[in-house]
Order: structure tokens, then C-alpha cells, then sequence
């Protein structure tokens, strides 16, 4: 087997017991790691490291996977505000995993004849992105649409995802009564009608209509 130290350098070809006793001698292990080549090519290192230096370069290798990858998101003119919130979320979400983020506005009908519109929600939409990303070049209209590619900032230079941090305060929000709300309601318990009249007008009936109880 070809058998390689552990500073890189190259030992030549050595038979198996020879390169196990090197091993040895050197305090080491080793490490099988061309074994479809021929002959065979080993390594003298220690195995600790080895799987540390292989889990790297795998993590490595996953991050330009995601790189490479491009995510959508579809506006429209008139969108919902909320709608509008859900879609920039998912973009913060793609752009926090270092994926390209593909914004298509789509225009139907009349809409066209009212860019304008269009234009605007694109803008707004890379403004509100642009703590974690940056438009790769100027919103264009293709089309009936207007297309913006978005790339990630450098981690160094992104913000922290909104999740991080933010979900305690946000279900202690929720959680919270509405500023409307008198504390005194809080300990308020669920009220019950106490004769036909109070029943009528629990059940959205006429408070002030007569009931008429035989028996």
C-alpha cells in the first residue's frame, strides 16, 4: 500500500505490517483513505483529527450547497399586509441560510397600467430585507412582472436572525391582554344567565323581549 505521513509527505509503498508498525512507533493511527486506488493509499494520523478535518470539509461543502440554491417568493400589487409579512419572513428565513432569495411581482389585467404600484412593494420589500440581504442588481420588468434576485450579506456583516432572542418577548406579548383591556376584566369569570331574560340575551336574542316559562 501507497502510505502517506503525517505531516503529508509521501513513504513510498509499504506492506501492511510495516506500515502498521510505523504507525506504532509514531503513536498514531492508520487510516485507510483511497481504498479503490492501486495499490491502496493509506495514512498515518490521528483518527481523533482525521474525523474532525472530514466533518469540516463536510460542513463546508453544505454551505455552498445552499449557496447555490435559489428560493422564490411571489408578490402581487395588492397584496395583503399580511400576506406581505408571511413572504418577508420566508425571506429572512432563506437569506439567514445563506440562499439566494428570486422576488417575482406579478402583474394581472389592469395592474399593468399602474407599475407604479408594483415598483413600490418591490422596493419596500428589498428595504426591509436589507439587514440581511442586498438586491444582486436593480429591480427589472420582465414581462408582466417585475424580477429581483437577492443574495445574502457576509455572516460577519448580517444581523441576527429575528427569531434569536425575540420568541419569549413575542409570546409574552400574546400572551398579555390589549391595552383596552381593564386589568379588572383579567379575574373576570364567565357569566352565566341567571333567569330566561339574561339566557335570551346571552344567546344574542332580544334582552327585552318577553319569555314566557310554563310549568
Amino acid at each position: 500500500m501507497r502510505v502517506i505521513g503525517d505531516e503529508g509527505e509521501q513513504l513510498g509503498i509499504l506492506s501492511l505490517g510495516d506500515a502498521i508498525n510505523l504507525a506504532r512507533n509514531k503513536g498514531v493511527d492508520l487510516v485507510e483513505i483511497a481504498p479503490n486506488a492501486t495499490p491502496p493509499v493509506c495514512r498515518l494520523v490521528d483518527f481523533g483529527k482525521f474525523r474532525y478535518e472530514q466533518a469540516k470539509k463536510e460542513k463546508e461543502a453544505k454551505k455552498h450547497q445552499h449557496a447555490n440554491k435559489v428560493k422564490e417568493i411571489q408578490l402581487s400589487p395588492q397584496i395583503d399586509p399580511h400576506d406581505f409579512s408571511t413572504k418577508l419572513t420566508h425571506a429572512i428565513d432563506f437569506l439567514c441560510e445563506d440562499m439566494k432569495v428570486k422576488v417575482t411581482l406579478r402583474f394581472r389585467g389592469r395592474e399593468m397600467a399602474h407599475q407604479e404600484y408594483g415598483f413600490e412593494k418591490i422596493h419596500t420589500f428589498i428595504k426591509d430585507v436589507a439587514a440581511w440581504g442586498h438586491p444582486d442588481s436593480p429591480p427589472k420588468l420582465i414581462g408582466k412582472g417585475i424580477t429581483l434576485m437577492l443574495s445574502p450579506h457576509p455572516r460577519a456583516k448580517r444581523a441576527k436572525h429575528p427569531d434569536e432572542g425575540g420568541a419569549a418577548v413575542r409570546r409574552k406579548e400574546e400572551e398579555e391582554p390589549g391595552p383596552n383591556l381593564a386589568p379588572s376584566e383579567k379575574a373576570k369569570k364567565p357569566r352565566v344567565a341567571t333567569n330566561a331574560t339574561e339566557e335570551g340575551a346571552a344567546f344574542g336574542q332580544n334582552p327585552f323581549a318577553s319569555v314566557n316559562i310554563k310549568g
